[in-house]
């Protein structure tokens, strides 16, 4: 297997799933030192992905010191009841290399800055615990192992216990940063440690990292404990992240094979790591002095697990892939073979040595795709050595088996004018023991697998039938011979097989030989002097009469079938109906129809007037029940059964009709007392009267025709004076058509 140090990370910002919506919070660890007195000195290191599109470092960063434990109850207290609020700008930022490894390529576009602070406070020695915090969130929303990391947010925090106050004790301090990327499918080994400056004993463990802060961004919620910047933070205890179960735990949290674990003794972490993508990882120094615990220092922090390639990788095109970096070639019948080099990276690549031993010597080359001509038939073994004599090279085993020749060939026969099965004859031959398979493949999707095969083309044409032989080496060839298969049909068949109708006759002659295409010549003749050319034509029969239709096919190299069907056609002659009627307006007022019959060659009638009624008379009368268009049909027979059909829609026009008198006497006597029209107003609209005096002055006026003049002044208790009056009258008929009255009206008293 090639060593971990030569592989190359494939890790490239376009193409990794974990760096493309990041927020930013990386991980970070909390230590401190007693100075004597109750005076302590805190270090927080805080790590960010700068690429992530997310906040900066906080500066100044709020720090919040709780005093609880013993006596007072934790979860009793708010922010509030913060012992101490510091507000700590960020002392320095530095970036964090990327590891480097011989022989590795380490993509650019992954960065992790890491921001330090550092505040010293006063903390005198109590019998409660003492828990000083910073949170912030948010975590990559990428990350593979806990649930809804882009809303879990991070506690960075450390406990002093009364012992450690007693002993002013110094906390265990992490020596390194862990590797920004590690390869999946590779041994990891990386030594997490610390170092106690009061050389107390040290036991490492996996736990889950701390919650702190949440998604709200907005608001006079931002910071509080779900807040992005909880200012200040919050009190303990803090609850720890949600691992994705059972594939990932606090112990486990990269799962592996073998899982990635940690020693308890040294902190060296072990595994193989098999699954790409970003891992929250959480590790807890316990420190003991006397067999008695002084304090837990957390470090959150999180694993980019990326695919790994070597920098150079010796390949080949191969016919098969034989072992861990070995390749199988195979000639047949070819001594002479040229090598295609598939080695990559080829930026990283200075040179190549391949070597063959044969029994005439060993032959070398230093090309990157050599042709070499091996001394006959057999199998030999070679290497290729990329960037030979250098630390970052790489090789490959090359099988190479010259097998004897092989070669396909193939007879064929058939009678070419019958429609019959070709019988095909396999004449390849072979150098090794035996010819093992044949593959025949006569039409697209249409093979076999026997020797010497027959079969039955389906359609006529020129057939590529395909032949691919396989020997007892695993040898393959082909040939493609064309068949020009063009027999004639055994047997015309046409559809229909006979046919009785009226004139004018449409007949489709569905032509159902077979084998027949358009490369074949189709002759058509129909009885009744008009011929074609089409396979399936479509032919009008316009006179009466019986025919006899005959038909010819010839192939396109000659063959030929024909065949007549005597008496076939019979069209039947057929009359040709037609009716007028009187009179040629028609209303509600005139809805009486006189039909004439003007067809030729019936001798029955049928006729259909709308849905209103029937009639077997050859010259009905018909009145209609009812105004609009009315469709009527005739239908004729012929003495021979042959009908025709005449269509004819009638209007029957709805008469609007309105008249008005030339005199009225409003003296209220009961008789011609208004001035009022009668008629036919059924579909009227846009009714429009008006009455004008001498002068021009509208005197009355009204929209509906039932509403009469009663003498008075557009309705005032004022009588008109008695004399000649305008009127002028417009409305819309039933069909739209505006109809205008003018004339005048005498009032007497």
């Amino acid at each position: 297997m090639t060593p971990r140090w030569q592989r190359l990370f494939l890790f490239l910002l376009a193409g990794s799933p974990f760096l493309l919506q990041a927020r930013h919070i990386v991980g970070g660890d909390m230590t401190y030192a007693c100075k004597g007195n109750g005076v302590y000195e805190f270090t927080m290191k805080i790590y960010r992905d700068p690429l992530g599109a997310g906040a900066g470092f906080d500066d100044p960063a709020s720090i919040a010191i709780y005093r609880c434990g013993n006596n007072i109850p934790c979860a009793s207290l708010s922010t509030a009841d913060a012992y101490l609020v510091l507000s700590v700008p960020v002392l320095q930022v530095n970036t964090i290399d990327n590891p480097t490894y011989p022989c590795l390529i380490v993509p650019p576009n992954i960065r992790v800055e890491e921001g330090i602070y550092r505040f010293t406070v006063n903390l005198p020695v109590s019998n409660e615990r003492y828990f000083v915090v910073y949170q912030r969130c948010c975590r990559n929303n990428t990350i593979n192992n806990i649930y809804n990391p882009e809303d879990a947010g991070a506690s960075f925090s450390v406990e002093i216990t009364p012992l450690a106050q007693q002993l002013c004790n110094q906390s265990p301090v992490f020596n390194s940063f862990p590797p920004t990327v590690i390869c999946a499918g590779e041994p990891l080994s990386y030594a997490h440690d610390a170092t106690d400056p009061d050389g107390d004993q040290i036991v490492y463990e996996f736990c889950a990292p701390l919650v702190g802060g949440g998604p709200i961004q907005t608001g006079g919620g931002v910071q509080g404990c779900s807040g992005v910047i909880p200012t200040p933070p919050c009190p303990p205890p803090y609850p720890t992240v949600n691992y994705i179960q059972p594939a990932y735990s606090p112990t486990a949290p990269l799962g592996g094979n073998p899982v990635v674990a940690i020693d308890p003794v040294t902190g060296q972490i072990t595994g193989v790591p098999e699954v790409l993508g970003q891992f929250v990882v959480g590790v807890c120094v316990s420190e003991y002095r006397n067999g008695q615990l002084l304090s837990i220092i957390r470090r959150d922090f999180q694993f980019n697990v990326a695919s790994c390639e070597a920098t150079v990788v010796a390949d080949i095109q191969k016919d098969a892939t034989v072992g861990d970096k070995s390749y199988l070639i195979n000639s047949c019948g070819e001594t002479e073979i040229t090598f295609l080099n598939q080695s990559y990276q080829p930026q990283n690549i200075f040179g190549y040595a391949w070597s063959f031993p044969t029994p005439s010597g060993v032959i070398t080359s230093t090309s990157k795709d050599p042709t070499i001509t091996f001394p006959g038939t057999g199998q030999y073994m070679g290497k290729l050595v990329v960037n030979p004599g250098s630390g970052c090279s790489d090789s490959a085993t090359i099988f190479v088996n010259v097998f004897p020749a092989i070669e396909a060939d193939f007879s064929f026969s058939y009678d070419t004018c019958v429609a019959g099965e070709v019988t095909f004859t396999d004449l390849s031959t072979t150098g090794a023991d035996a010819m093992d398979a044949w593959l025949w493949t006569f039409e697209p999707g249409i093979t076999a697998t026997a020797s010497d095969p027959m079969h039955l083309f389906a359609t006529p044409g020129i057939k590529s039938v395909n032949l691919k032989v396989t020997d007892s080496n695993g040898c393959e060839d082909d040939i493609t011979r064309e068949v020009n298969w063009f027999p004639a049909p055994p047997l015309l068949i046409v559809e229909p097989s006979t046919f009785v109708g009226c004139q004018p006759a449409s007949i489709l002659f569905n032509n159902l030989s077979s084998p027949i295409d358009s490369t074949y010549t189709v002759l058509w003749d129909f009885g009744d002097g008009n011929v074609s050319s089409d396979i399936s034509p479509v032919h009008l029969y316009e006179q009466s009469g019986t025919y006899t239709v005959s038909l010819e096919v010839i192939s396109p190299i000659g063959c030929s079938k024909a065949v007549s069907f005597d008496n076939w056609i019979r069209v039947d002659p057929s009359p040709d109906a037609s009716f007028s009627w009187t009179p040629e307006e028609l209303s509600q007022l005139q809805p009486e129809v006189r039909f004439t019959d003007l067809s030729t060659g019936a001798d029955r009638w049928s006729w259909q007037f709308d849905d209103n009624g029937t009639s077997k008379v050859r010259h009905p009368t018909f009145v209609f029940p009812d105004t609009g268009l009315q469709r009527v049909v005739l239908t004729v027979t012929h003495p021979s059964g042959c009908q025709d059909t005449a269509v004819a829609w009638l209007d029957i026009i709805p008469e609007v009709l309105y008249f008005l008198p030339n005199a009225f006497t409003p003296n209220r006597d009961g008789q011609n007392d208004f001035f009022v029209g009668r008629g036919l107003t059924e579909g009227m609209k846009r009714f429009d009267l008006q009455i004008l005096n001498r002068w021009g002055e509208v005197v009355f006026a009204s929209r509906d025709p039932d509403a009469g003049w009663d003498g008075t002044i557009n309705g005032r208790s004022t009588p008109a004076q008695p004399g000649v009056y305008v009127y002028v009258l417009t409305y819309e008929d039933s069909r739209g058509n505006t109809i205008t009255q003018k004339g005048f009206v005498t009032l007497v008293l």
